[in-house]
C-alpha cells in the first residue's frame, strides 16, 4: 500500500495580498496507460509555481492533446480566474497572434477542441481554488452535499445462469468500495441466435426479448432491492425495439436505461420517453448547451447525462444543469477517466442540486487507486467525498504515475 501524504504538502497557497496577481505560466501534458483506457492529464502553473490539475479526454483521444498543445500559447500570460473568459477563448480556436481571432470559429464544436478545453478548464478551477484559498465547489456556488454517490460497472458472468449471478452478487455485496448502483449491458445476440441473422440491424428477436428480461430478472432476485441497476444499450437498438426492451426490464425498476437509441436529438428521443415505464437517460456523447437544449425542450429523456471532458468542463456543465432544473430533468455524469476525474466530477457534482450519481471504472483495489494524494479513503459506501481543501483538494502521486506513463510519455512533458 502506497503511504497517503497530506494535500497541503502541495505548493504553499497565496496570502491574501497576493491573490488575483497570477498569470498562467505554462501549460503541460502527459498520458498515462492502462490495461484498456489512456488517460490524458492537465497541469496548469501560475507564476509563483503554483499548480491545478486537470483530466481531457483519453481513450479515444486521438489529436485532444495536441489541440491541448496548440490552445497553449494564447493562453500563457492570461488571468487563471477569467475561466468562463478563457473556455470561451479555447472555444473559438483561438489565434495566439491575436489572442481572439481563430483561423476558423468553431464554437467548441470540433471534438478533439472541446476535449482539450474541457481538460484546461478543469484545471483551472483547482488552480484558482488554490490561488482563492477555497475549494473549486465553493467557487461553483457551494456544495448540496457533502458527499456523491458513484456507480460501478461490474455483471455477472452469465445472467442467464441464476448460480453466476448469485455468486457476482455476494461478490459485490463484498466490495470494500461498498458500491450500491451499477451499470451493466447485455449481449446483443448469442451463438444460438446469431445464425442466419444480419447482426447490424436494430432489432432483437422474440427469444433475445425473453432472454433479456430473464437475465435481469436473475440479476435483480441475486442482487435485492438495496441495489440500484442501470441498463445500458449503447445506441444499439431503433426506438421501437427500444421500447420493449424498457418493458422487458420493467419489473426490475432500474434507476434507468441508458443510451437506448441514436446519440443526436431527434423526435424518437420523445416517443421512447413518453412511451417507456422506466427512466430514459443519454448525453455522454452531446457536446455544450447546444445539444443538450433539445433534450430540455422536448423532454426527450428523463435524467441527463454528460461526460464534463466532453461537454465543457465545470461551468459549461453547470449551466447545461441549471437549464436542466427548469425543465425538471436530475443530472447524473458519464465518466470512464482516471481517478482524478472521478474525484474531480464528484467535486462539481456536489455544487449541482439534483444529482443522482457518477459513474466509475475506478474504485477496484489497483494502481489506479492510489494515483492521488488523498486525505482519507478514496470511495466508502459507494460515495465519493466532496474536499474541504483548496482547489480539488488533491494531487497526483508522482510514484504511481511515473510507473504507468504511457509509451513515450514523460513526467509532466
Amino acid at each position: 500500500m502506497i503511504e497517503r501524504i497530506s494535500i497541503m504538502d502541495s505548493p504553499t497557497y497565496l496570502s491574501e495580498g497576493e491573490k488575483g496577481r497570477q498569470k498562467i505560466r505554462d501549460i503541460r501534458v502527459m498520458m498515462l496507460q492502462g490495461p484498456s483506457r489512456s488517460y490524458t492529464l492537465v497541469k496548469i502553473v501560475a507564476d509563483d509555481g503554483i499548480y491545478g490539475i486537470g483530466e481531457a479526454y483519453g481513450s479515444p483521444g486521438v489529436g485532444v492533446k495536441e489541440q491541448i498543445e496548440d490552445i497553449k500559447p494564447a493562453l500563457i500570460g492570461r488571468d487563471p480566474l477569467e475561466i468562463d473568459v478563457l473556455y470561451t477563448l479555447m472555444g473559438q480556436n483561438p489565434n495566439p497572434g491575436t489572442g481572439w481571432a481563430g483561423a476558423s470559429r468553431t464554437d467548441g464544436s470540433a471534438h478533439a477542441l472541446m476535449r482539450a478545453a474541457s481538460g484546461i478548464e478543469m484545471a483551472l478551477w483547482d488552480l484558482s481554488g488554490k490561488i482563492l484559498g477555497v475549494p473549486s465547489t465553493v467557487l461553483l456556488g457551494g456544495k448540496f452535499r457533502d458527499k456523491v454517490r458513484v456507480y460501478d460497472h461490474a455483471r455477472p458472468r452469465d445472467i442467464l445462469d441464476r448460480a453466476s449471478c448469485k455468486e457476482w452478487a455476494q461478490q459485490v455485496k463484498e466490495d470494500p468500495a461498498g458500491f450500491t448502483c451499477h451499470k451493466f449491458g447485455f449481449p446483443h445476440t448469442t451463438p444460438e441466435t446469431d445464425k442466419g441473422r444480419d447482426l447490424s440491424n436494430r432489432v432483437l428477436t422474440v427469444r433475445e426479448f425473453r432472454q433479456l428480461e430473464e437475465g435481469f430478472a436473475n440479476c435483480r432476485e441475486a442482487l435485492g432491492w438495496d441495489h440500484d441497476i442501470m441498463v445500458h444499450c449503447h445506441w444499439e437498438y431503433d426506438v421501437r425495439t427500444a421500447i420493449q426492451i424498457a418493458e422487458a426490464v420493467a419489473p426490475i425498476k432500474p434507476f434507468w436505461l441508458e443510451d437506448a437509441i441514436i446519440v443526436n436529438y431527434t423526435d424518437s428521443w420523445k416517443r421512447l420517453t413518453a412511451s417507456s415505464p422506466v427512466p430514459i437517460c443519454t448525453g455522454e456523447n452531446l457536446w455544450r448547451r447546444q445539444e443538450f437544449a433539445d433534450f430540455m425542450v422536448n423532454q426527450g429523456c428523463d435524467i441527463l447525462h454528460p461526460d464534463l471532458r466532453n461537454s465543457g468542463g465545470f461551468l459549461e456543465n453547470k449551466r447545461i444543469a441549471d437549464m436542466a432544473e427548469v425543465w425538471g430533468m436530475p443530472m447524473a455524469t458519464h465518466n470512464t477517466g482516471s481517478q482524478l476525474n472521478t474525484w474531480a466530477t464528484c467535486q462539481w457534482a456536489g455544487s449541482i442540486r439534483d444529482f443522482t450519481a457518477c459513474e466509475t471504472v475506478t474504485g477496484k483495489g489497483d494502481w489506479m487507486d492510489d494515483l492521488l494524494i488523498l486525505d482519507g479513503p478514496y470511495i466508502e459506501d459507494g460515495f465519493v467525498r466532496i474536499a474541504d481543501k483548496p482547489g480539488l483538494g488533491v494531487d497526483l502521486n508522482p510514484d504511481v504515475g511515473q510507473a504507468h506513463l504511457a509509451e513515450g510519455e514523460s513526467w509532466w512533458g
